[in-house]
Formats: C-alpha cells, structure tokens, sequence
C-alpha cells in the first residue's frame, strides 16, 4: 500500500520530514543514553516486583519507610520519598535541558514541525484522561482526581524498546516519538505544578525562583572549573529545598533549572551549556535515579488477590485502558486532524501504520505515572496500590503491542530500502 502522496502546491507541508541538524544531534543523543536507562529501569521495576513478592517483603517496606535527613529543615523523608521528591528532580532536570535544546536548536523550534508532535502529545493526553472521566465518573467507587495518571509516557521504556525494534525506522519517525515523550513530559510538569499542589507558601516559593534566577545568571557566566560546578550544585540544590517547602512538588524546580541552560554554543566552545549539561546528567539520571525510582515504586503486591482487586477498582481500570486504549487513539487521531486541515500529508516514506505502532508504544506511562498516581492518591492508599499494579500490567501490554508493531513496521521499511517497494 502506498503513502498519500505530498500535496504539490508550495503552502502544502509533510509530517515527519527530514530532521534539522540540532534536532538529529538531540534524537542521537537522547537514544545512546536512553537505551541503557531503559533496561536499568526495567531491572529496577523487576527487582522491586520480586523483593516485594518475596518471603522477605516486609525488608522492602522496612527500607522504603525508613526516615533520613535534618527536620530543621523539614526534610525527614523516607527513602521512598527522597527518591520520588529528590531524585526525580534529577530526572525533570535533564527533561528540562532536553526541552530547552529542542526549543531553541531542535524540532520545537520552527512552528510547522513543532506542531505535530506538540498537537499529538496534547491528543494522547485528552483521550486518556477522557477515557479515565468516563469509567470513573459514574461508577461506584470511582475517583476522578486520577485523571492525569495514564497521560504519561515514559520515555526510557519507550526508547529502550524503540532501540531494540526500530532499527531501520526512519529518524524523522524516532524523533516524533522522543519530542511527542518531552512535550508529554512538560504537559505533565504542568500538571504536577497546577493540579496536585497542596498548601502552597509563596515565600518560600519566591525565595526558589530567586535562586533559579542565580542560577540562570551564573550558568552563563561561568567558565569551566570546579568552583563554578559546585556553585551550581549548591544553587541548585538550594532552589529544590526551597521549593520542596513551599508546597510544589520538588520536581518542578529541576525543570525551572533546566530551561535556564544556554542551547545554542557561545564563541570559542565547541558545545553549548545545555549540552555539556545534559552529557554530564543524563546518565546519572537514566543510570541512578530513575532506576532507584522505579526500585522504590514498582513494588507492590501481584498476588491473585491484589491483581482481582485492582481489576475491580474503576480507578485502575481507567488507568489501563487510557494507557492502553486511549494513547494511540489520541495520538493517532490528533495527527490524522493535523494533516486534515492543514493540508500536510506523510513524508513518502512513511505510513499511517507507522504512527499507530508509535501511538501503542506511548502507551508505556511509567515513571511520571507513578508519580502523578502517588500525588494525587498519597502513598500506601488502597487506590494507590491498584494504580500501581494498573500501570506496572498496562505498561507491559502497551510495549509488547507497540514493540510487535513497530517491529512489523521496521521489517517493512527494511524490505522497502532493500527491493525499492513502498509498504
């Protein structure tokens, strides 16, 4: 079957074209370190499901509940907390870098390319979170404040099985997914920040702006050396404390952070700050954090019981089926408007069926799923519980489907290069 040809009048425009030179150095960047953040977290999500499943379960929760830090400064959390509230600060920080980097030299830097990924990420965050509304509005024990936990993607788990399947995939389609996952992220921060803040103290909340601020001036003047990495870390960490207490999830001060990076290199450098920070952080993030994230979260009971419970819970049974059902439908559907009514059509290369398999891979919602589900439920809740086991089986389910899909897709663009025939 053949691609809709491009329109031929010079307004028409495609989706997926060719990448421009900052946004190919970010897909490239983002798939060598993403692939080993993906299986790490994978290992850390699994040892989590098996320590919890264990003879030696109460030890997990043992750990987990275990209070660290100075309560001064009101930070006597447990580790769990520490990984959610503190680690994944490191995560949102090289979210936040990435993003800066797409916005000023990659993809979301020219409007026309920029809104298809944009308007797709919008798209598989409505369906989702609509679907969510409809199981949980009418039925008995529904709660409806769940409805941002299956708008998320997890990019690690995304790219780790793009990786491993999409081989000979185009770039421009890669790249789709990697941008459609940060925008998805950032829709999500917003979320976070509006959505499930509780008590907010502005004071504190202006005094971490303020230290954003020095951090933004001092990140572009400094020059290369130990003092100045250290002045930063202070900053940085001082602009988290700060936030922590003020009643924001903590992890909105690492993106604040992020998009304060310079994206574009100065005279005499060779790269950009946001560059040389992301190479720096991303493989502590998707080589640490993330996975002791997952190593704290994904624990939860799989016995028959719990799994019948959470099949019996409106909240996960939303979950599910937005992550499942309503992430490709909102993807898919959103870019088919895009080509609509703007008179684009796919790149000759490319296939509906390429965005579907992208659509069922971004059905993956893990980490900020756990996050967002832990927020809006609190740790320990009965609904909590369910929504983890909901995220940890629609998870699974969205990449094994969209791993046999973009599989197939790649096998056919494959044979396309190799014999000349279009699929």
């Amino acid at each position: 079957m053949t691609t809709t040809p491009p329109p031929t009048d010079e307004s028409g425009s495609r989706l997926f074209g060719a990448l421009t030179p900052g946004g190919l150095a970010n897909l490239l960047d983002t798939l060598r370190a993403e692939r080993t953040g993906g299986v790490l977290l994978l290992v850390g999500a699994v040892v989590a499901l098996l320590w919890a499943n264990s003879p030696w379960s109460a030890s997990y929760t043992t750990i987990s509940e275990t209070v660290v830090g100075p309560a001064a400064l009101h930070l006597d959390l447990s580790l769990a907390s520490w990984a959610t509230d503190g680690l994944l600060a490191i995560f949102f920080f090289v979210v936040g870098v990435e993003l800066k980097r797409e916005i000023v030299d990659g993809e979301l830097r020219r409007v026309r390319t920029a809104v298809v990924p944009v308007v797709a990420a919008v798209g598989g965050m409505a369906a989702p979170a609509l679907l969510y509304l409809l199981v949980n509005a009418t039925a008995d024990g529904g709660a409806t404040r769940g409805w941002a936990v299956p708008t998320a993607t997890d990019i690690a788990f995304a790219v780790a099985v793009l990786s491993v399947v999409g081989r000979s995939l185009p770039a421009s389609l890669r790249a789709f997914l990697l941008t459609l996952a940060v925008v998805d992220d950032l829709l999500g921060i917003v979320i976070i920040a509006v959505v499930y803040t509780d008590g907010l103290h502005l004071v504190w909340l202006a005094a971490s702006l303020v230290a954003v601020a020095a951090f933004a001036l001092l990140v572009r003047v400094r020059r290369p050396g130990v003092a100045g990495h250290a002045a930063l870390l202070v900053l940085a960490v001082t602009a988290w404390a700060l936030m922590h207490a003020s009643g924001v999830h903590a992890t909105i001060a690492g993106v604040l952070l992020g998009l304060t990076a310079p994206a574009l290199a100065r005279p005499g450098e060779t790269a950009s700050v946001a560059e040389r920070l992301e190479h720096r952080w991303r493989p502590v993030s998707a080589g640490f954090a993330v996975p002791v994230f997952a190593l704290f979260a994904a624990g939860v009971p799989l016995s028959g019981g719990a799994v019948a419970d959470a099949v019996r819970d409106p909240v996960a049974q939303g979950v599910a089926l937005g992550l499942v059902v309503g992430k490709p439908l909102g993807i898919l559907a959103a870019t088919w408007l895009v080509a609509r009514f703007t008179r684009a059509a796919l790149a000759p290369d490319l296939h509906w069926r390429d965005v579907g398999a992208v659509g069922l891979l971004a059905g993956i919602g893990f980490t900020v799923s756990l996050l967002i589900g832990e927020l809006a439920f609190g740790a320990g809740s009965p609904h909590d519980e369910h929504l983890k086991v909901a995220i940890l089986l629609a998870s699974t389910t969205a990449a094994v489907l969209g791993g046999a899909a973009l599989a197939a897709r790649d096998r056919a663009h494959r044979s396309r290069r190799v014999g000349g025939r279009t699929r």
